[in-house]
């Protein structure tokens, strides 16, 4: 370049945002950022201690027990049948295996109160299911805590299928078959071969039901008896302080919760991270 050209050329003039980027930002914060931050900007107003003395009284801790506790187990009960769920709908072929695919993302489409319902008219004392065990072996299944779990199940089973399903597709059968020309036995293959890939996949449908159920209150006020210390969840607890007048106490829970989701998307992304590098590796 002559030193004429170089006294004519100018650095090019940094980009400005496009409108799309603009649009984006201003939406998010309108619609998600500024109600959260308005909300933990409300229970930092307590301070410290009035933050910890709200957010641990016995009634709130008895509620996080039974929120988290039955989440886990639901997520992970969905964990094995989600699993065996993806395997049929990818490995098998049976009679109504595409109105079974279309039903299973039934639960994000229902309206979670007449999920509740319908969990309740099925498994309470005098309902189809809930009857027999009810006789047979004495197990109380709606408004107690299995109503809960069998709930939270209900709601959060699409997500680890649908997490599962499509890394199933994509796993090439050659693995399986040089597997089998080794001598292994398809159980071996399985859980050897095809179940490691599966992990990642696993763990993240799982962490998102988690997530899910935690934070579920249409289809569980509905079949729970709603009895503090015994099977009241956190987002009902919340529910009782506003219509208690007490909001101070319902923000502070609120944002309990709320870090809670923050903590659970980032292990989210973290295991998705995780699975990537993992699949990376593998291939």
């Amino acid at each position: 370049m002559t030193p004429a050209l170089l006294r004519r050329w100018r650095p090019p003039a940094l980009a400005l945002p496009s409108w799309p980027w603009r649009i984006t930002w201003t939406y998010l914060g309108l619609i998600l950022f500024l109600p959260l931050g308005a909300m933990l900007l409300r229970a930092a107003e307590v301070g410290p201690a009035g933050f910890w003395e709200m957010a641990t009284t016995p009634e709130a801790i008895a509620t996080y027990k039974v929120s988290f506790g039955l989440a886990l187990v639901a997520s992970l009960i969905n964990g094995v049948f989600g699993l065996v769920v993806a395997w049929a709908l990818v490995r098998c072929r049976f009679p109504g295996q595409r109105l079974l695919d279309a039903l299973i993302d039934l639960p994000f489409a229902l309206p979670t109160a007449v999920a509740g319902l319908a969990l309740t008219a099925v498994y309470s004392t005098n309902g189809w299911l809930g009857q027999p065990l009810h006789e047979a072996f004495g197990l109380k299944v709606a408004f107690a805590a299995p109503g809960v779990t069998v709930a939270m199940v209900f709601i959060s089973l699409p997500f680890v299928v649908r997490t599962v399903e499509p890394v199933l597709r994509s796993l090439e059968k050659e693995q399986e078959e040089a597997s089998w020309c080794l001598g292994a036995t398809p159980l071996q293959t399985t859980l050897r071969v095809v179940l490691p890939q599966l992990l990642p996949a696993i763990l993240g449908g799982v962490a998102q039901g988690y997530s899910r159920a935690v934070g579920e209150y249409g289809s569980v006020v509905m079949i729970s008896s709603n009895v503090p210390f015994r099977d009241l969840i956190t987002p009902t607890l919340i529910i009782q302080k506003l219509e208690q007048y007490d909001f101070d106490a319902a923000t502070v829970i609120g944002a309990v919760m709320l870090i809670f989701s923050l903590l659970s998307l980032l292990v989210i992304n973290l295991l998705q991270v995780w699975g990537q590098r993992y699949q990376g590796d593998g291939a």
